[in-house]
């Protein structure tokens, strides 16, 4: 083959572009905040398997429940016969800034400043839901938060509240039996029976849920008997002027939720 004709094949596959186009795709990919929340939960999930004994600690990962407003998504559920604990995960950096009864805290690097949910508000929704779900007593939940990567706390912070590895000490710290076996099997049981699949469809399925529940114009269904929830304001009382969710068919129907 002559060397022209052979330039002609190589030339092509040697285009730069070919080559950086996946590169720049990786990069976001690493970049995403789905990325980093899926390594700070495979961190999470490697430390329970290695470090919390299987005949003592039964470990459930990326849990989603129905609830009266759509769903909720637990990252880890740890049960043992010392407690049930629910385990929020953050893979973050920078500084981090907050307290317990903060709305938001603020993550710093360097220069910039950026606000998110206080993780200890956001895991008491979980709490909460697993609470009713499993029908135990709001003493023997308890609520973890575990900060993976780089990140370094700036302010005081809750026991609950901690870094790496050091929620496997948190946890292991509760020693008195609060369980027994029979509610343990219970337990167990109750959490693979409801939870749903962990799978694409659930999780776009909870997407959709969360995007309701913040962008108003969307329809809500009532949870009890599956009509349209209409935005209502409330005219006595002391709530008077507040804002709630109320079904469509009232006064056939009372269900209400919050805004």
């Amino acid at each position: 083959m002559p060397a022209v004709g052979r330039r002609h094949i190589i030339g092509p596959s040697m285009n730069p572009l070919i080559w950086l186009v996946p590169l720049v795709l990786v990069a976001l990919v690493l970049r995403s905040a789905w990325f980093k929340g899926a390594t700070g939960e495979a961190l999470v999930r490697l430390g329970a398997n290695l470090r919390l004994p299987s005949d003592t600690y039964r470990a459930f990962h990326n849990v989603t429940l129905e609830t009266a407003s759509g769903t909720t998504q637990i990252d880890h559920v740890i049960v043992s016969c010392f407690g049930v604990f629910v385990v929020e995960t953050k893979h973050m950096k920078g500084w981090i800034f907050g307290s317990e009864n903060d709305a938001q805290w603020t993550q710093r690097i360097f220069r910039n400043t950026f606000k998110f949910q206080n993780p200890l508000r956001q895991n008491y929704a979980h709490v909460k839901a697993l609470e009713a779900a499993l029908e135990i007593p709001k003493n023997v939940i308890h609520s973890v938060i575990v900060f993976s990567g780089d990140a370094e706390f700036k302010t005081p912070l809750p026991a609950n509240v901690v870094q790496g590895g050091a929620y496997i000490r948190f946890i292991k710290a509760f020693q008195q039996q609060v369980l027994s076996p029979e509610q343990l099997d219970r337990i167990v049981v109750t959490i693979e029976t409801n939870r749903l699949p962990a799978n694409l469809a659930t999780r776009r399925q909870h997407i959709a849920n969360l995007r309701s529940r913040r962008e108003p114009t969307l329809d809500r269904k009532c949870p009890r008997c599956g009509n349209r929830m209409v935005l209502r304001t409330a005219k006595q009382g002391q709530n008077a002027g507040g804002k709630f969710w109320g079904c469509s068919t009232f006064p056939k129907c009372r269900a209400i939720q919050k805004e």
